[in-house]
């Protein structure tokens, strides 16, 4: 039985080169996939819904209001996305671009 000395390397044949380059090629393909962030749906045909903000009315009541399964600040700022508000104001007669639901 022949024992092969410890401090010799491991050589790879141009083949074996290849096919450890397929395979980590392979690994780093699949983490890619696993991390990445799935595409979105396109938004539904038609109008995007509005509101007319009321005297009294909040950003915070109006996306409450309009939530439908989200969190209330996910739609608040989904809202002043919509809109380009700088802040968290909004006053009487504004009419305000909701997010739409899929």
């Amino acid at each position: 039985m022949r024992i092969r000395a410890a401090s010799s390397p491991i050589r790879l044949t141009r083949r074996g080169r290849i096919v450890l380059f397929c395979f980590l090629l392979a690994v780093a393909g699949g983490l890619i996939g696993l991390v990445s962030v799935p595409g979105q749906a396109s938004d539904p045909p038609g109008p995007a819904p509005t509101v007319i903000v009321q005297p009294g009315d909040t950003l915070w009541d109006i996306a409450g209001r309009n939530a439908r399964g989200r969190s209330r600040e996910a739609t608040m700022e989904d809202i002043r996305r919509l809109n380009n508000l700088d802040g968290y104001g909004v006053d009487a007669g504004q009419h305000l671009i909701l997010p739409r639901h899929r």
